[in-house]
């Protein structure tokens, strides 16, 4: 007999409802993600068999840089020089993803760790009658907290989804070698 799994989104204790679901989603997602990269040590730095596509490093930084921009958004603040100088830009010069070559996936992960925790603990200050309120986003635009926090998980989401892709590419292009495989 197969034991069937419930999906659920679990609202951290202490938020109120409707932030505490929408963290939930940043949270499921989060979860979702350290599945994914697990024993991905092998292949951080790999960016296609045409050298054309981000690495799963530069998106595991580019999805920490990112959520921690919306922690200090989300309280209409600047992010500190410092946060900035240890993260680093969220585009290059050229406007793709910073390069990120040699960083263990340890190392990644517990950056990254580390602003899932500081979102957290942003959005358990937050009530839901701040959900309309407005705060500052890219290029002088403004966002509702409520837009803000979904967008967190969405972009999330969407970045879940190129590494997916890498990996899948990757293990499209391995060839059997004496019964294991090796990549290209």
């Amino acid at each position: 007999m197969t034991l069937m799994k419930r999906y659920d989104l679990n609202p951290a204790p202490g938020m109120t409802p409707v932030i505490g679901l929408l963290h939930a989603t940043i949270d499921y997602n989060y979860r979702r993600l350290l599945r994914l990269v697990q024993g991905t040590e092998d292949l951080i730095d790999y960016k296609g068999t045409d050298a054309d596509l981000n690495s799963i490093a530069q998106l595991l930084r580019h999805m920490a840089v990112v959520d921690m921009h919306w922690a200090y958004r989300l309280q209409s603040r600047e992010v500190p020089g410092e946060v900035l100088q240890k993260f680093g830009p969220m585009y290059d010069e050229e406007g793709k993803l910073p390069a990120v070559k040699d960083v263990p996936l340890q190392i990644l992960l517990a950056e990254y760790d580390d602003v899932q925790r500081q979102l957290k603990q942003v959005c358990a200050r937050l009530v839901d009658s701040d959900l309309e309120k407005t705060v500052p986003f890219e290029n002088g635009n403004t966002a509702s907290i409520r837009w803000a926090i979904w967008h967190i998980a969405d972009h999330s989401r969407h970045h879940y989804a190129n590494i997916a892709h890498l990996k899948k590419v990757h293990a499209s292009h391995s060839i059997h070698h004496n019964g294991r495989r090796e990549a290209k």
